[in-house]
């Protein structure tokens, strides 16, 4: 018997409406499968049993009395640790004391309260988000949930392996160079990174956004409708026209379609990896859509450019840290953000000049096609304990060549299962498209999972 937990937003909403479940149900059984995991797992920073329970009995009476806030109250969530909730601490994975108590909720979270969804909890983080990993200086290592010596990815950790572990079907994670996708990659989901400013953030900042990381397209369609809504607080909110999350798959006939598997920066891509992404370029060539080769467009020394502006960045808040307070960041973390001292203030211009670059090289590359597939990244995952698939902290991050352009540009992007190597492990692809046509692009991920083939799937029945 599929246990409540894992069920869809959409069944979860139809048998709250028709009586034969109720949230409080539901509840529970996400609290034992939280209770069964979480000792090996460690997705959660933040769970409160009690307050779940609180928090579904209230929804479980509104739906008995015939008012629920939405289709999707008493669904379960969760949020990563750097989205406010109100008189929560927000300590960005590190374990320096005494962090920040969010003053009021992030955008996101009082989406997802009016919509009657339950919070589970909030969801672990590396240091600073700077990892790849789940490996962190507080809360220690997270694992992935298909197999928990490989890594959940990161940043957004915890939030990938609670989605995997089934810890209800709504998940909130956040992405600056591939957080979002990285870990939907590793472990078998659709995780999107929207358009810059869709979903609005509280502490907004050039290529940072926050996405849905759930088991199945439509699911995030349907968190989509849930927190894609302007909010004033962010800054770089923008007007986009009304987008329709109704989950209708599309199929890609009659588009134009590139296929990069060169980025022409980074490490280079598996060959197990990229088999199974000329695969899934087959499924979108039968089904009517012409493929074209896209070569690279984001030359190296722009990724490392990028890079190291993020270090200098991150070097600034190291910096302003007590000695004391400096020797609990994570060594790795430590090591990787000093090297950002090295630079002038020339140079650091520079490199804070390669994020404009990659959005004029990726728009200008992608301008031509309706859709660009790619490898997510060009490893499959790695050792738990591993900070990063490159374990040297000064070497550039590559591999994020295929994320961070999306990131920049401000394109949304998919990563959504094509298959699995012959060792296990889960293989995302890429699919991009052009600004404010997330849901578009959300639809063709919906066709792309029912042609993909049972080879290419998890099967989530077995992710205990």
């Amino acid at each position: 018997m599929t246990s409540h937990a894992s069920l869809d937003a959409a069944a979860l909403g139809a048998h709250y409406a028709d009586g034969t479940l109720t949230p409080s149900a539901v509840a529970e059984d996400v609290i034992a499968r939280v209770e069964s995991r979480e000792p090996e797992l460690n997705a959660l920073y933040l769970f409160d049993a009690a307050q779940v329970r609180a928090d579904a009995a209230a929804s479980t009476e509104r739906w008995r009395t015939g008012a629920p806030l939405s289709p999707f109250d008493g669904v379960p969530a969760t949020v990563k640790e750097n989205i406010a909730r109100a008189g929560q601490p927000k300590p960005a994975g590190t374990a320096i004391p005494n962090p920040p108590i969010a003053a009021q909720n992030a955008p996101t979270t009082d989406r997802l309260l009016e919509a009657g969804a339950i919070i589970v909890g909030s969801t672990t983080m590396p240091d600073w988000g700077m990892l790849s990993s789940g490996v962190s200086s507080l809360h220690g290592i997270t694992r992935g949930a298909l197999n928990p010596a490989h890594t959940s990815g990161g940043s957004s950790a915890g939030a990938g392996t609670a989605a995997a572990a089934g810890y209800g079907p709504f998940h909130i994670g956040t992405d600056i160079g591939g957080s979002i996708r990285l870990p939907g990659s590793w472990q078998g989901l659709t995780a999107l990174k929207p358009s810059e400013g869709l979903i609005p953030l509280d502490a907004p900042y050039v290529g940072r956004v926050a996405g849905p990381m759930t088991r199945t397209a439509a699911d995030a369609m349907r968190l989509m409708s849930i927190v894609a809504r302007p909010d004033p607080r962010d800054y770089l909110t923008r007007p986009y026209a009304e987008m329709d999350w109704t989950p209708e798959p599309l199929s890609p006939a009659g588009l134009r379609v590139g296929l990069q598997l060169d980025a022409g920066s980074g490490l280079p891509v598996e060959p197990e990896t990229r088999a199974i992404i000329e695969r899934a370029a087959a499924r979108f060539a039968d089904a009517g859509a012409t493929v074209e080769t896209l070569d690279p467009f984001v030359p190296a020394a722009v990724l490392e450019g990028l890079v190291n502006f993020w270090r200098s960045r991150s070097f600034a808040d190291y910096e302003a840290l007590s000695a004391e307070d400096r020797a609990v960041v994570l060594p790795f973390i430590a090591e990787w953000c000093i090297a950002g001292a090295e630079f002038s203030a020339a140079q650091t211009v520079r490199n804070r000049g390669m994020i404009e670059e990659m959005a004029r090289l990726t728009r200008a590359a992608t301008q031509p096609f309706d859709l660009v597939l790619s490898p997510v990244t060009p490893v499959a995952a790695f050792p738990a304990e591993d900070p990063m698939p490159i374990l040297d902290p000064l070497e550039t991050m590559g591999h994020i060549s295929f994320t961070a352009p999306y990131n920049m540009s401000g394109q949304p992007a998919v990563s959504i299962g094509a298959g699995v190597q012959r060792d296990g492990r889960t293989v995302g692809l890429q699919i991009a498209s052009g600004i404010g046509s997330d849901d578009r692009l959300m639809r063709v991920a919906l066709w792309f999972e029912g042609a993909r083939g049972g080879d290419a799937e998890v099967d989530w029945a077995q992710v205990a």
